[in-house]
């Protein structure tokens, strides 16, 4: 029976904000299997059009930690394990950070055509006096910068899902909901009926936007619940094991938390399972208030849960924080899909990740990674110019870019002859790191074919190749070697990153589930840029110009291939 808005949103606030605050705070006894397929997994070939597209990313949720913990979870993804299984998929480029891989999702295109090549990057020619330009801003505002910008759509090079699905018929509704402006707006695109996205303070989105009252209502309970400390949570048994406080200097460790704050402390909320819980409400409260899937068309939501991406960066992956944060997610999830069975509408889910992640380099060496480091506070691009600008000499700062980025852009207002000095003294200062594996210059990475084949042979060049856009991309980019963390020092703030050209950070999982899927497994590595042609095609919206450099993936085991052509 459908459930009025207005119920529904409260049950769903009930069911998933406080699991958020309080149910979570109960044991979660282990498990060694999943649980076994709910009453709506049943088996059978699926051929009507599923009436809502629910597409969620869990940011930084890596196939190693879908690995790890896969048979302990009982909620939301033990329901997806019973669908068809990708565990291997991959953000193929070399950018794995927030805003490329959110670009990737419900595009199916590579950052080197969505033209998202990093959270940031440098615009050495823009009019304002902060040359940094953020992923998800619009830098001609005036009085604009980086870090105090407008949140904008423009960057962004090519259409969603979302925005083909309206083509297609204009009937369809689009709605994109995160706990990151750059993941709603990413997943979302250019035209959507309704995009929200955490601030540090409230959810909000497009300046003269209404503000429907499910936003209030959601809006009002984070307030209440900000209001509050947070005691301790409790670990669930299988935790136990990763329960081990790893000292980092200055008094800090990371490794043995629980998750308690005092009354206020946004960013600890924010680096908390309490977080996702909010922003699956908030989703939960838009699919009743806007009866998405009821409609004449399907619908779409983008979900963009970033709660593992904060605990990953404060805490790590490996340990007690990470453990509790995905034991949670999953019984939000679960809370989640038991308010979308309840309302009856025939979805479709697809979970995936913008990228993976690694963990701090001292917990590593304890782990038979002796590799493991810190960039050695000394690697600093600034010095290698002003080294080279003597050398040379030339004036100004030459080289502008960080460790952290791995793009290096130069200083344009030199001459050609100058640009090619600068940029042959600066690859070999940078190759001449120990901490380097590679350095390329972008006419070498531009000469570059597009890559194909399993991205997990790709080379280091092809996968820089996968994430260059001639127009924002730097005149170098380099590769850090393996579990080298861009982080000199853990003790003024986040501990572990990730953002490298390594598998560890470019493989995540791929799960589709929808009710009278017949569930499989599929070892053999995929790309996040097939989910927007699979679900085309399970929708039956053509895939038109723009092509897109992903394929459809047939999710049809055993019966007719879901894949036109195919």
């Amino acid at each position: 029976m459908h459930l009025s808005a207005e119920n529904t949103h409260v049950k769903s606030l009930a069911s998933i904000a406080v699991i958020a605050t309080t149910l979570i705070a109960m044991p979660i006894q282990a498990q060694d299997a999943p649980a076994a397929p709910p009453p709506s997994a049943t088996a059978g070939a699926v051929r009507q059009p599923p009436k809502l597209i629910v597409a969620i990313s869990v940011d930084q949720f890596s196939a190693d930690l879908f690995a790890e913990y896969r048979n302990r979870f009982t909620g939301g993804f033990a329901r997806l394990l019973n669908g068809v299984v990708f565990p291997s998929g991959y953000q193929s480029h070399a950018a794995t950070e927030t805003c490329p891989g959110h670009s990737t999702i419900l595009t199916g295109f590579r950052p080197e055509h969505t033209g998202i090549i990093a959270n940031s990057w440098s615009d050495l020619k823009t009019a304002r006096a902060d040359k940094q330009v953020y992923c998800a801003e619009d830098e001609s505002v005036p009085g604009s910068t980086s870090l105090n910008y407008t949140v904008s759509d423009k960057h962004l090079l090519v259409p969603t899902l979302g925005e083909r699905m309206k083509a297609a018929n204009p009937a369809a509704r689009v709605v994109s909901v995160a706990g990151k402006d750059r993941a709603a707006v990413m997943m979302g695109g250019h035209k959507v009926d309704e995009l929200w996205w955490w601030n540090g303070k409230a959810f909000v989105s497009y300046a003269g936007r209404a503000v429907p009252p499910v936003v209030d209502r959601t809006n009002a309970t984070v307030a209440t619940l900000l209001a509050q400390p947070q005691p301790p949570m409790e670990e669930p048994d299988f935790c136990a094991p990763h329960d081990r406080a790893i000292p980092l200097g200055g008094g800090k460790t990371v490794g043995s938390g629980r998750f308690e704050r005092a009354a206020g402390e946004a960013a600890k909320f924010r680096a908390s399972p309490a977080f996702d819980g909010v922003v699956l409400a908030l989703a939960a409260g838009m699919i009743q208030d806007m009866k998405l899937g009821q409609g004449a068309a399907t619908d779409l939501i983008a979900v963009g849960a970033s709660a593992t991406d904060y605990v990953g960066h404060s805490y790590g992956t490996e340990g007690s924080e990470m453990c509790i944060q995905l034991a949670n997610l999953d019984r939000s999830l679960g809370s989640f899909f038991d308010v979308l069975d309840r309302t009856g509408v025939d979805y479709e889910v697809v979970l995936t990740a913008d990228h993976g992640g690694h963990d701090l380099p001292e917990r590593n060496r304890d782990h038979a990674a002796p590799m493991a480091q810190r960039t050695d506070p000394s690697f600093s691009l600034g010095a290698i110019g002003k080294a080279i600008a003597a050398k040379l000499n030339l004036t100004g700062p030459l080289l502008y870019g960080d460790a952290a980025s791995g793009d290096v852009w130069i200083d344009p207002k030199l001459s050609k002859a100058q640009r090619a000095k600068v940029t042959s003294e600066a690859l070999a200062a940078i190759r001449a790191n120990p901490q380097v594996a590679a350095a390329f210059a972008a006419a070498d990475i531009a000469a570059t074919p597009d890559p194909s084949g399993p991205p997990e042979t790709w080379s280091l060049i092809q996968r820089a190749r996968a994430s260059y856009y001639a127009p924002r991309s730097g005149d170098i980019v380099f590769a850090l070697k393996p579990r080298v963390t861009p982080i000199p020092d853990p003790t003024k703030g986040y501990v572990a990153t990730h953002g490298s050209f390594w598998d560890y950070d470019r493989r995540v999982p791929i799960l589709f589930w929808r009710k009278g899927m017949t569930g499989f497994e599929q070892p053999l590595s995929v790309e996040t840029v097939d989910i927007m042609p699979t679900l085309a095609a399970q929708i039956g919206v053509p895939i038109v110009d723009p092509k897109p450099d992903g394929r459809c993936l047939d999710l049809d085991a055993g019966h007719d291939s879901s894949c036109p052509g195919n």
